[in-house]
């Protein structure tokens, strides 16, 4: 990291930091929260100013190669300033044609293409990669609901992807290999892991600060010409390998795949090499059907099925979860509670909210394997396995 790349990343982690807190703390006095306009104008400026001061050096400076993660970490800088500007309304997509953050849009654009990811800060800049010190990491107010939520999604994400590494390790194995046992139960453990953080989370976690405070610092922003979506604590590639070696989800349904297109640049190079890589894959499931017929009385079918079921069922309780608590808790009630239903930028995808969650009730279908013939659901395929489990 260069000086100025140090001086922007201090500035990030402390006076940035204060800054945002002071505006959180005013907004959320106010009768009405959302409310916002010409409330703390003085803080708004300042972070505006500085943000843009210490960019037009690193401009200036140029690309200094320092290596993917030296990068990848300015960008995520650039990126919570562009959004924290975006959150406090001093950009706003939907009255501009370009950013009129223009430095910080020219060094984000500079950084974005030649790292092979969007030009905004993603989820992975706030949970797995993002450097800690002196025990803090970045965020982008020191408000206890934020933190509280970036702790217990980092817990989920890292179990995800112990699940989905496990998950992994079985394709050169196959399904009837012993071993195989052992990293399906790993995959289960990891898997109850993310119910049980996300557990704490939905009961540790302020609707209202969350809905408020926290939220908007997601929500879709320009860059250069271009409106980017939000970023989303789903974009890496481990929820996503497990949905398709599990065989819950399939790359060649339209749905899906274009799910997929949509976040691979929201995610690091490495991870979308790995999810490109599953997308050819034969799932688990194909392999048990497989071997339905004509092994389903063996030791190692019976016992490798019952943990791959186990498997599926730990996966289908993380999205039940996730749909019918934090987005029905933590969104659709404090939007239906505060009359807001009309409102054009509710969600850090872009479409309308209830766009949104009909598309993550399907997703949530998908995964779960619910007893649905309009989406290719994977209900009648588990239901197969499940009874020469019972056979036996």
């Amino acid at each position: 990291m260069t000086p100025l790349a140090r001086q922007f990343d201090d500035w990030i982690r402390n006076d940035f930091k204060v800054i945002n807190t002071e505006l959180e703390e005013l907004y959320f006095a106010q009768d009405n929260p959302e409310n916002i306009e010409g409330v703390g104008d003085k803080f708004k400026q300042q972070l505006v100013s500085t943000g843009r001061d210490l960019i037009i050096q690193l401009l200036s400076e140029g690309n200094t190669d320092e290596g993917f993660d030296s990068g990848f970490d300015l960008l995520g800088n650039v990126g919570f300033y562009m959004a924290a500007c975006r959150r406090h309304e001093i950009t706003e997509p939907s009255r501009e044609t370009r950013s009129p953050l223009g430095e910080a849009s020219a060094l984000a654009m500079q950084l974005g293409a030649s790292l092979g990811v969007i030009p905004r800060f993603a989820s992975s800049h706030l949970e797995t990669h993002n450097h800690a010190v002196n025990g803090s990491y970045k965020s982008f107010t020191s408000l206890i609901d934020e933190r509280v939520f970036l702790d217990f999604n980092t817990r989920g994400v890292m179990a995800f992807i112990r699940a989905s590494e496990a998950l992994l390790h079985i394709l050169p194995l196959g399904v009837s290999h012993p071993v195989t046992y052992d990293l399906l139960k790993n995959a289960r453990d990891a898997l109850r892991d993310v119910v049980g953080y996300n557990s704490q989370l939905f009961n540790d976690l302020d609707v209202s600060r969350f809905f408020h405070c926290v939220r908007p610092y997601y929500k879709p922003h320009r860059v250069g010409l271009h409106e980017y979506r939000g970023a989303n604590a789903g974009d890496f590639a481990g929820i996503n390998v497990i949905d398709l070696l599990l065989g819950l989800c399939r790359a060649d349904d339209p749905y899906y795949s274009q799910l997929l297109v949509d976040k691979f640049l929201f995610m690091r190079p490495q991870d979308q090499t790995v999810l490109r890589d599953c997308m050819r894959r034969e799932s688990l499931l194909s392999g048990f059907l497989d071997n339905v017929e004509t092994h389903s009385a063996e030791p190692w079918f019976q016992k490798n099925l019952e943990m791959f079921l186990q498997v599926c069922d730990a996966h289908g309780k993380t999205a039940l979860q996730h749909h019918e608590q934090l987005v029905q808790k933590f969104i659709e009630a404090p939007v239906a509670d505060e009359g807001l239903e009309a409102r054009p930028d509710l969600t850090a995808s872009g479409p309308p909210l209830p766009v949104l969650i009909k598309g993550l009730r399907k997703l949530c279908d998908l995964r779960s394997a619910a007893e649905r013939d309009d989406i290719p659901s994977r209900y009648r395929e588990l239901a197969t396995l499940r009874q020469s489990l019972q056979a036996v």
